[in-house]
């Protein structure tokens, strides 16, 4: 059974960075790809970034390019966000969501497309 724990989220200026991570256990790190999303109060969840199995590539939503990097650390089994020039539209909670794949080509940018979660982490940011 896979587990994820999301940590470093909190409240933060317009513009500040942040680094969120997710903590990986219960399977296999490498086998699966992971990304990022996030729901902001009232809305529903909507995709930030995506990261494939093991090649690193990555995709970002518009909002996310140029200013998120997703990364994922298979020393630490864990999965990163570095967060930077943070806006008010940043607000929200983070979930970190894993999917196994046998297929290293590939990631997801649909919620229902992943079959485990993080319990989020809140960032507000604060103008």
């Amino acid at each position: 059974q896979v587990h994820l724990v999301d940590a470093g989220g909190g409240l933060v200026q317009v513009g500040a960075s942040l680094r969120l991570s997710c903590a990986f256990s219960g399977g296999y790190f490498n086998g699966y790809a992971m990304a990022w999303f996030r729901q902001a109060p009232g809305k529903a969840r909507e995709f930030v970034a995506a990261i494939r199995r093991t090649s690193g590539d990555t995709v970002y939503a518009d909002s996310a390019k140029g200013r998120f990097t997703i990364s994922k650390n298979a020393d630490e089994n864990t999965e990163n966000l570095q967060k930077c020039s943070l806006k008010p539209e940043n607000t929200g909670v983070y979930y970190c969501d894993a999917r196994a794949t046998q297929r290293n080509n590939v990631y997801y940018t649909r919620t229902e497309s992943y079959t485990d979660w993080g319990q989020g982490t809140q960032v507000i940011v604060s103008s």
